[in-house]
């Protein structure tokens, strides 16, 4: 009852300024996306198809996880690593569930669901910047705003499956071609940060939104059977993996936090 009451009074001051509960941009952020989204292509084929789950069902379970874990980000006090951190896997292996239901089961294909996706997000951010004047995730001080940023990146990540289903799948690519090809978007992102004056809140959703067709292609490759193009490491190997490396840079992130705390 309380927990209930809790996340009604959040929402009812959307408004009030809060303190961040953000990452810093670093390199392990960056590192700890890709894992995550990889995670989150390799996990959500784990039940959609390993297991037989199917598309519709492995998104309802998705989703789920999903607003649990919003929620809980959402009534955090502080920036708290592990609550982060699985709100983004949720939105990757919720993303990747969506788009293979978009693309599949509702036959839309890989063209038109990555269209709509795509429009869905610019509404999203378009929003975002009307009624906060900025999307720029430093600026994120009230409910409202981190509100707006979750529902982008649940967005982008399923953008992202779905242009790299279509890399992977429609442009004669392959895996590792399309992952090579999104990867070196990424370098071009990166290098646009450091050598131009574009705008780096435009750079930031570039190189958020790529992170998710990049690791959709690479979950791939690392998962398809050889003569389609992978290695065939299968979804449930890969995603242990994945996942193990994920706990051992969040758990040396929460250290450095300690210890900064403990300077302080």
């Amino acid at each position: 009852m309380l927990k209930i009451h809790s996340i009604v009074f959040r929402f009812e001051n959307m408004t009030k300024t809060i303190p961040t509960k953000l990452p810093e941009l670093t390199i392990s952020f960056w590192i700890i996306k890709i894992c995550a989204t990889t995670l989150g292509e390799t996990g959500g084929d784990l039940l959609a198809q390993t297991m037989k789950v199917g598309y519709v069902t492995s998104s309802i379970i998705f989703l789920s996880f999903f607003f649990l874990a919003f929620f809980t980000q959402i009534n955090a006090k502080k920036y708290n690593p592990l609550i982060y951190w699985f709100v983004i896997v949720t939105t990757s292996t919720a993303g990747t569930t969506i788009s293979d239901m978009m693309d599949r089961t509702m036959e839309l294909g890989y063209a038109k669901g990555s269209l709509i996706l795509l429009s869905l997000l610019v509404i999203i951010l378009t929003a975002w910047k009307l009624t906060e004047k900025t999307i720029s995730v430093s600026a994120i001080k009230s409910v409202r705003a981190e509100t707006f940023y979750w529902a982008a990146i649940l967005f982008s990540n399923t953008l992202g499956t779905a242009l790299g289903d279509f890399l992977s799948d429609d442009s004669g690519l392959g895996f590792a071609g399309s992952a090579a090809l999104v990867g070196g978007l990424l370098l071009l992102t990166i290098l646009a940060y450091y050598f131009t004056r574009l705008s780096r809140v435009v750079l930031f959703w570039l190189a958020f939104v790529l992170t998710r067709p990049f690791g959709a292609t690479f979950g791939d490759f690392l998962t398809k059977p050889i003569e389609k193009g992978g290695l065939e490491m299968g979804t449930a190997i890969s995603s242990a993996i994945l996942g193990v490396i994920i706990m051992i840079l969040i758990f040396r992130e929460m250290k450095s936090l300690q210890m900064k705390s403990a300077e302080a």
